[in-house]
């Protein structure tokens, strides 16, 4: 992992689109294509609000890089075309590429409201994975696409074909659609269909940040709250998996004050965010940099300010489900 951990991004940041025509009214999917359907003048201003956002996280130092990734839809070319604006200058984006891969979910060619809404409804009692659209795709469809795109997503980082200076900063930023980023994170972090049916849809122009952690391995947990994870759906396993994605192995918990009573940890819901932000940066104030000599510096730094204390990590990862 070393030699190829110093190519990989910061972080992967996943957008999607703003407000659209078709979000406004569905009756203009009865003559207008799906992927021809453009932003709302709403959407307009939450793609261009959203990328002062995204801005403002990625140039937190100095050399920083973006690389952007797009589904081939009118609505999601448009919505980048409104994050980059002019807040992105040139010499700092080392890529743009369409993606047919990260396209939305197929529903058939010019859509009548009614069969839509029954299809909806359908969908709800069959279950969102499996259901497959007459004509058109099931979840399950395009989850295999985007598998296949996350595979080539990772040979690209790992050989650096994305041309990634190592001094650099460098963040993906895909610009896709609701159903199609929540199959990127399924696919991602390895959850269960049935982990899947309990997630929201993100709202427009809404976006999911992962970001590389002490171990290298990216994580939720570290750009956004546990409140929002949990808003978004996530049960109390896959929220302790973020955690433990983000801040290192079994035992570099087992050894540091980061969470001194891990079982009862999710039992003060109201008081979780408050103490990661007390407890859980000061002791990896710098993770990436943190763990680059895994040898010497992490044991180094945890046996200075960890707890001595080793308290067993309650981590079962999918083992309900066998």
């Amino acid at each position: 992992m070393k030699n190829t951990q110093k190519y990989m991004p910061k972080r992967i940041i996943l957008v999607r689109h703003g407000e659209s025509e078709g979000n406004q009214d569905e009756e203009v999917l009865e003559y207008v294509p799906n992927y021809k359907i453009k932003l709302s003048s709403k959407g307009i201003e939450q793609a261009q609000n959203v990328g002062s956002k995204i801005k403002k996280l990625v140039s937190e130092n100095e050399n920083w890089k973006v690389s952007f990734y797009v589904s081939p839809s009118q609505r999601t070319k448009q919505t980048l075309e409104r994050i980059i604006g002019e807040k992105f200058p040139e010499d700092n984006v080392i890529g743009l590429k369409e993606e047919c891969k990260l396209r939305e979910q197929h529903f058939g060619n010019f859509q009548e409201l009614e069969k839509r809404k029954k299809i909806k409804r359908t969908r709800n009692r069959y279950g969102k994975f499996f259901y497959r659209v007459p004509d058109g795709e099931s979840s399950a469809d395009v989850y295999d696409r985007v598998s296949s795109f996350i595979e080539n997503l990772w040979r690209e980082m790992e050989t650096n074909r994305i041309n990634n200076d190592p001094s650099d900063e460098l963040n993906l930023i895909i610009v896709s659609h609701g159903l199609t980023i929540l199959l990127f994170l399924m696919k991602w972090f390895d959850w269960t269909v049935e982990q899947f049916e309990d997630l929201k849809n993100p709202q427009n122009c809404d976006y999911k940040v992962l970001q590389l952690g002490c171990n290298g391995e990216y994580s939720l947990a570290l750009h956004h709250k546990l409140e929002e994870l949990r808003a978004w759906g996530l049960s109390q396993e896959m929220i302790q998996d973020q955690i433990f994605r983000a801040y290192g192995t079994e035992k570099n918990l087992e050894n540091t004050k980061f969470m001194p009573k891990f079982d009862g940890f999710f039992e003060n819901q109201e008081n979780s965010d408050e103490y990661l932000e007390e407890n859980g940066t000061k002791y990896f104030p710098k993770s990436v940099a943190l763990f680059d000599d895994q040898e010497k510096s992490s044991d180094e730094f945890l046996e200075e300010n960890g707890s001595k204390t080793k308290r067993k990590l309650l981590y079962s990862n999918q083992k309900a489900f066998f």
